[in-house]
């Protein structure tokens, strides 16, 4: 181990873990915000186009976009938790495998998504859940964000694989760059060049190609393992790992994606405003808990250092500081999104129908938004120290076990659209009552396993 991987060690290890947290926690809630901003400058601009099927169009590719992120996820939380787990080890060898492997299969996948989705483009959108009004302006958007499939996953991967290293800095000049880059696209090609929706798309893309290739660049400077294909490793045992670390996060996105598909088809029956109105409920909540993300992914490398160095008071002091600044920070976010919804939902497109479904929809969300603290939390740390089982079916719970048939038992019950409003919230409550016993449970078994000699 050279004198600045030995470095990290010693900082991950060794500092208070409530300073460490918060210093690594910090470049990872931009990047985070940034990531959940790239959505939501797409969603603003196409709702300037005065159009509810345009900018119900846009909810409805969230959902394929959701499994783009779904398969990045999958591969770089799957590789960097084992990485930071063998660099916890000083096993740099297999660390700097896997980051090869989970990068070339990342890039390929995207490339087989990108391929299969041009050719079913049409009935891909419709099960989307695009209605007719809404499908011309969904299939110009998806067919441009199929293309940037490849190198969408492969920034994914390369972003976690430096954030678990402990050197989330590079990702975040990446992402941050290509945010900078699509603020100033999508007014130009949507309007400047009349592209409308698929404008949209192409800024998109060509700001997340722009990340990364500097995030491939921050990985031959910044990270303290380099990608080389002759490193991609075709075995079975690396495989394995990486669906053990990353099926949670795989289980987490893609059932955010079939959730959305659900809610869009829950929708439809009152009309193109109710499907626009949701989708911006999705994306304000989910830019509200991307910082609370940002924060637990500090805590990530932090718990997988120190559990893979056997430090387990060190992973259990840092989950309980997460949960209660998360929780804070929720109730703190949940009390401005009840108080000025209608003006939120008023900033992505300014429709009365639109304003009115989706006030009551964020409202209820809100109520239960700090639950997302310790299911967030809880899923992170199972995740990391590679409890697979417990951390899926937590990751499964929110908009999976629970969300999805509750969208379609309260919206076909006498409630009708205020049950898909509320629905969500519900769904928070019943995954809070599973999160909390079970990540107990894994807490006092941490309590009682040895520690290493300090």
């Amino acid at each position: 181990m050279d004198e600045k991987q030995e470095q990290k060690f010693h900082q991950l290890t060794e500092e208070p873990v409530g300073r460490l947290i918060s210093q690594l926690a910090v470049p990872c809630i931009i990047s985070m915000l940034v990531t959940a901003f790239y959505n939501m400058a797409d969603t603003f601009f196409v709702g300037m186009l005065r159009s509810n099927a345009a900018t119900g169009a846009v909810g409805v590719v969230f959902s394929m976009m959701a499994v783009i992120q779904a398969i990045g996820f999958f591969f770089g939380h799957g590789s960097g938790n084992f990485i930071s787990r063998e660099l916890g080890k000083h096993h740099m060898e297999e660390a700097s495998n896997m980051a090869a492997t989970g990068f070339f299969t990342a890039l390929f996948t995207g490339l087989a998504i990108c391929i299969l989705g041009e050719i079913f483009l049409t009935p891909l959108a419709t099960l989307l859940g695009s209605s007719p009004t809404i499908l011309p302006y969904a299939k110009d958007y998806l067919g441009v964000i199929l293309l940037g499939a490849p190198w969408m996953t492969a920034s994914l991967v390369l972003n976690n694989q430096l954030r678990f290293q402990g050197n989330a800095i590079y990702g975040t000049i990446g992402i941050v760059s290509g945010a900078v880059l699509n603020i100033g696209l999508d007014p130009l090609l949507i309007f400047t060049f009349d592209m409308g929706v698929a404008g949209a798309a192409w800024a998109t893309i060509i700001s997340q190609f722009a990340s990364f290739c500097l995030l491939l660049a921050g990985c031959t400077r910044g990270g303290n393992l380099h990608i080389q294909f002759s490193r991609f490793q075709l075995k079975w045992s690396y495989f394995k790992l990486i669906i053990q670390g990353g099926l949670p996060s795989l289980a987490r996105q893609s059932l955010a994606s079939v959730a959305t598909i659900c809610l869009n088809h829950a929708a439809m029956p009152y009309g193109d405003a109710a499907i626009a109105a949701m989708g911006v409920v999705q994306r304000i909540t989910t830019f509200g808990a991307s910082a609370m993300i940002g924060f637990g992914q500090g805590f990530q490398p932090v718990c997988g250092f120190n559990y893979g160095a056997q430090l387990y008071h060190r992973v259990r002091e840092g989950f309980w500081f997460c949960v209660k600044v998360a929780t804070v920070f929720l109730l703190a976010a949940g009390a401005v999104g009840f108080v000025f919804a209608p003006q939120l939902i008023a900033l992505f497109r300014d429709d009365p129908e639109v304003i009115s479904i989706g006030t009551v929809a964020l409202r209820f969300q809100c109520v239960t938004f700090f639950f997302q603290g310790w299911i967030t939390m809880s899923n992170m740390m199972l995740q990391t120290i590679g409890r697979t089982v417990p951390a899926t079916f937590i990751a499964m719970a929110r908009q999976g076990v629970f969300f999805i048939p509750l969208v379609w038992i309260l919206s076909l019950s006498p409630l009708g659209l205020l049950g898909i409003q509320m629905s969500q919230s519900v769904s928070d409550l019943l995954t809070l009552a599973v999160a909390i016993p079970t990540q107990l449970y894994v807490l006092r078994q941490m309590a009682r396993m040895q520690p290493a000699k300090v």
